[in-house]
């Protein structure tokens, strides 16, 4: 089989896709300059109001809480992964490697929907840790977990733990043990040889993984709808409520819109700021 349509039978598919995706988004782009009327599935002529309309305190609010669960996530999610994906990488034995990825990936193979239940499980007035606590008497009546920010950012970071430890296992193995050795031959102590060759040569998958951790985060639905009870309320729950409850597509849709650009906007803020950070990566 000659090259070029070998390439073309591989290509085809994905810009069967892209021009599908970006169809879906000039729609949605189409929807959000549209008029909402009232009582009524149709829209109505070509408006900015949409937009002007997320400048008001209740949506922006929404909008600053969603950038801030998605940091917090990004953030609670690399300090749990490191050190799962450094002893992964470092690991001798092969079952104990094995086990380590294979506890690590787990929640991919999960549901959305059933890992959310399950931490409602956990986390409920008659869950597993108020059970705990209750009858170790520390505690007089159940903790209020459920519905918190808390729990939303914890049951996100159990949905973003996966892809993290994979990005950061990526980065460690590619760093030459043979650096950490030399820095503890002229004296450096295993935490010292850590600190100054170690982590400032991961910091490629750390900033991979947390600019993807914070974009998989922004979208997240089933988790803060769930977890969150409409007391944290998110970007796409918004959306929801707005699209399928109130039938308002357009407004729905201009908050999508204004959602994927602020996701832009603030992922080439991180790339800016991770900029002087990429050079203690390998090369």
């Amino acid at each position: 089989m000659k090259p070029q349509p070998f390439l073309r039978i591989f290509v085809s598919p994905a810009a069967l896709c892209a021009l599908g995706f970006l169809a879906a988004m000039a729609t949605v782009l189409q929807y959000s300059l549209r008029a909402y009327v009232p009582g009524s599935l149709d829209v109505g002529g070509f408006t900015l109001d949409n937009f002007t309309a997320l400048l008001r305190p209740l949506y922006a609010r929404v909008f600053l809480d969603t950038v801030w669960i998605c940091f917090l996530t990004a953030a609670c999610t690399l300090i749990v992964a490191y050190p799962v994906a450094y002893a992964l990488v470092h690991a001798q034995n092969r079952l104990i490697k094995a086990a380590i990825l294979v506890i690590a990936v787990t929640p991919l193979f999960l549901g959305e929907v059933v890992r959310t239940y399950s931490w409602i499980v956990v986390l409920g007035n008659n869950g597993f840790i108020n059970s705990v606590l209750l009858k170790l008497g520390l505690i007089d009546r159940p903790l209020q977990i459920m519905f918190t920010t808390f729990a939303v950012v914890t049951a996100l970071v159990h949905v973003t733990l996966p892809v993290m430890v994979i990005m950061l296992a990526a980065a460690l193995a590619h760093i030459d043990p043979a650096y950490e050795r030399a820095a503890q031959s002229l004296g450096a102590g295993p935490i010292r040889a850590f600190l100054s060759v170690t982590l400032p040569l991961s910091t490629p998958g750390i900033i991979a993984g947390v600019a993807t951790a914070f974009a998989w985060t922004f979208s997240a639905f089933a988790t803060p709808q769930l977890i969150g009870g409409g007391q944290v309320n998110m970007i796409s729950n918004l959306v929801y409520q707005l699209g399928l409850a109130s039938f308002n597509f357009p407004f729905a849709a201009s908050l999508s819109v204004a959602g994927l650009a602020l996701t832009f906007a603030v992922l080439s803020l991180l790339r800016v700021a991770a900029r002087p950070l990429e050079r203690f990566g390998p090369h």
